[in-house]
Parts: structure tokens; C-alpha cells; sequence
């Protein structure tokens, strides 16, 4: 059994071999641990000092050197637009209010799919679309920041460890 003891940002630089894949949803990605199968059918223990969450792009550094690619599984969520920016700040309020898990685009935000999660949409009229797409939400104000870029280098002619492939 392999064992993953460290983790690899995505965007940091590293010359291991990718052994294996994860496919993980949020939940695997914000309290890894245990044994996790790869797509390549390697069983993988996380064996990881701090509980830290994964995001897509990082890899697991495994004992031997070799790395172990993370990337989010595709979730039933719901895609969320409403129609002008007061209203599409009063939905993240509401979403906020609730402690409902949000990732937030440009124009739209996502939220897992869940019979009261939609409900509260539908009170507030806003346009929503059933989806299966990767989750990745916004950290929180306890999460040690941004979820998608939470290692600290200049933010320019970087590549992630699929690079050293």
C-alpha cells in the first residue's frame, strides 16, 4: 500500500512521478484521510501531519517521492443566477446566513443540491439550473484562505506538478 505523508500545492514545482489519481468530492477533499483507491487502482493511505484540505491541482507526496494527483469529483450541484447584482448579493446573504457551502463565479454561484438548500432558492426567485460539476467553495473566514491558491510564490509562469510529468 502506498502512503501519502505530505501535500504538494498546486503550482508549487516538484519532479516525482505521478504514481496515481484520486478522484475526490468536497468532503473527501476537506477531511482526507484514510485509505483512497486511484483511478490506476493503487490503494493509498493519507497519512498526513495536519488535516489540511485538498483542492483540485495538488498532489499527495508519497513516501517513496512519487505524487498522487487530486481532483474533484463532480457533484449534484445547483448553478444560482439572479438578476442584478443587489440580488445576486442578497442570495449570498441568505446562503451566508444559513452557513450553506457556496462557490462563487462571476455572474452565478453554486451550492450542493439539497431539498432545502432549494426551497430557500425558490423563495427568492432566482434562475436555478440543476448540475453535476466539481465543487470547490469558498473557504470561510476559518479556513486559512483561498481554497484554489493557498501556497504563497510570484503569481506568474507557474505550472502545477502535471508540469514534471
Amino acid at each position: 500500500m502506498l502512503r501519502a505523508v505530505a501535500i504538494l500545492r498546486a503550482g508549487q514545482k516538484h519532479t516525482g512521478e505521478i504514481a496515481d489519481t484520486l478522484l475526490l468530492d468536497y468532503d473527501q477533499r476537506r477531511a482526507p484521510g484514510g485509505v483512497l483507491t486511484g483511478l490506476k487502482g493503487a490503494r493509498i493511505e493519507i497519512a498526513l501531519a495536519n488535516s489540511l484540505s485538498l483542492a483540485t491541482d495538488d498532489c499527495l507526496i508519497l513516501e517513496d517521492g512519487r505524487l498522487v494527483e487530486v481532483v474533484a469529483r463532480p457533484e449534484p450541484l445547483l448553478e444560482v443566477r439572479a438578476g442584478n447584482v443587489a440580488s445576486m448579493a442578497r442570495l449570498a446573504w441568505h446562503l451566508g446566513d444559513r452557513h450553506i457551502a457556496a462557490q462563487l463565479h462571476e455572474r452565478r454561484l453554486r451550492v450542493r443540491r439539497d431539498p432545502a438548500t432549494e426551497k430557500l432558492l425558490a423563495s427568492l426567485a432566482v434562475n436555478m439550473l440543476a448540475i453535476e460539476a466539481p465543487f470547490e467553495p469558498e473557504g470561510g473566514a476559518y479556513s486559512g484562505g483561498d481554497p484554489h491558491h493557498r501556497h504563497s510564490h510570484p503569481h506568474h509562469g507557474h505550472g502545477h506538478c502535471e508540469d514534471d510529468k
